[in-house]
């Protein structure tokens, strides 16, 4: 097998002046089965110039699409630089609902609009995930804060917090935290007054907890919150009880 793709590769490279003045994507057809057997990620195209290994790899790409398989032919277009066919994979995987594999090929493809399309549509749908991730691609930092607000909103905890967290937003990750609390989503609550810095919402947390028995996330809690006196409190009294 390897000796065959070199001397392939050799007779294209010693052919190089000719395949610049012909029909190369025909020459290069021949060595399309060699090429997908090796693999994207184990092919060197260093010795051709950047047109001719365009070439080579859109025409790899087309038979990945042909075979369909999509990742690599996701890899030898991006290889490429060919984001009309990135865009295009984009919308197959849209069309059969593989949204975030969608939202990476646009994201690839730089094609903003369709991020932006795709990222309300989720929003609108309830697929904050996706959602999130569009507008994280887009940086797009107001729409973000809409994602947060309706995570929030329908008590989506971990996605709120990642909206938040990506935003730098501590007076939104208490909020979170308030909300987790208030719904005795005390290990969501504890993420989010971490990730905020709130010191004083950790020493109640960890109140919360020790009354409800919850001794190793209240330590973690008064730790966190720098309640020396607590932590001495509960290592002294509940040892064999905390992990």
């Amino acid at each position: 097998m390897g000796d065959e793709f070199d001397s392939l590769m050799d007779e294209i490279l010693n052919n190089n002046e000719l395949v610049k003045k012909q029909d190369s994507s025909n020459q290069f057809k021949s060595l399309v089965p060699t090429l997908i057997e090796k693999g994207i990620d184990n092919i060197n195209l260093s010795m051709f110039s950047e047109e001719i290994k365009s070439q080579i790899l859109n025409v790899l790409g087309d038979e990945y699409l042909r075979k369909g398989r999509l990742h690599e032919a996701v890899k030898s277009y991006v290889l490429a630089g060919n984001q009309a066919k990135l865009v295009k994979i984009g919308d197959d995987y849209d069309r059969i609902g593989q949204l975030g594999n969608a939202i990476e090929c646009y994201e690839l493809a730089q094609e903003r609009n369709k991020l932006y399309s795709l990222g309300k549509r989720c929003l609108e749908e309830g697929k904050f995930k996706d959602a999130m991730t569009s507008f994280k691609a887009l940086n797009h930092t107001e729409m973000l804060g809409v994602v947060g607000e309706e995570c929030l909103s329908r008590g989506k905890w971990e996605y709120a917090i990642e909206v938040f967290k990506a935003l730098g937003d501590n007076t939104k990750l208490s909020k979170v935290g308030d909300q987790c609390m208030n719904e005795r989503q005390l290990a969501y609550a504890f993420q989010s007054y971490e990730l905020a810095g709130d010191l004083d919402k950790l020493n109640t947390l960890g109140d919360q907890c020790l009354k409800e028995g919850l001794l190793t996330l209240a330590l973690r809690a008064y730790q966190l919150a720098q309640n020396q006196a607590m932590v001495a409190f509960m290592k002294e009294n509940f040892k064999s009880n905390l992990r």
